[in-house]
């Protein structure tokens, strides 16, 4: 079973990065640094709102 979970969370990882390399494609690293501080802060408000504040 941890076999599969292992494979199914490579996957997702993989999938992601993926994602990120399309988003990324045509920005600079100001812009790509911006875009990740943005997803961060909206995670973090995502947590607190949820009451997981670690």
């Amino acid at each position: 079973m941890k076999t599969i979970e292992k494979e199914s969370m490579v996957k997702r990882m993989r999938e992601i990065r993926d994602q990120l390399n399309i988003k990324f494609e045509e920005m600079d690293y100001h812009e790509e640094k911006a875009y990740i501080k943005q997803e961060l802060e909206a995670l973090k408000k995502k947590r607190k709102k949820a009451g997981n504040t670690k």
